[in-house]
């Protein structure tokens, strides 16, 4: 089961911003909104670069940057989703979170009609042993 079901691909409603640089460096975020019922949320990744990775690799490492932290969100989405039961789902520009839903077999077998077990490969204990002495 895919815990996202959106129209466009997961990257497409992310939001991005380049926070004012410091002494340290550039830093940057990556915001996606969701709808947690008729609340608003967001879940945001952060990525930060040196002054000295600026000036070694030059203003062209920024896009590199860049789409490192969006495979690295969009696997942390996904990791997320699957670990807390959740998924992703609507036509909006921003998307629902809620619930996976688990489709239930029409006709399930019945309890009866399932064989016992076979106990015929049970070694027999001896009453006079301890298993774990």
């Amino acid at each position: 089961m895919s815990h996202i079901d959106l129209p466009r691909a997961l990257e497409d409603y992310f939001a991005f911003a380049e926070i004012d640089p410091t002494r340290h460096g550039r830093r940057f975020t990556i915001t996606l909104p969701y709808f947690s019922g008729s609340r608003v949320d967001r879940l945001q990744w952060w990525y930060h670069l040196s002054p000295e990775q600026e000036q070694r690799m030059g203003e062209a490492y920024v896009e590199t940057l860049r789409a490192q932290a969006i495979a690295r969100f969009c696997r942390h989405i996904e990791r997320w989703l699957q670990n807390t039961g959740q998924r992703l789902y609507g036509d909006e520009p921003i998307p629902r979170i809620g619930p996976v839903v688990i489709a239930q077999a029409e006709d399930p077998v019945p309890a009866a009609d399932t064989p016992a077990e076979d106990v015929t490969n049970v070694l027999p204990w001896p009453s006079d042993r301890v298993a774990n002495a």
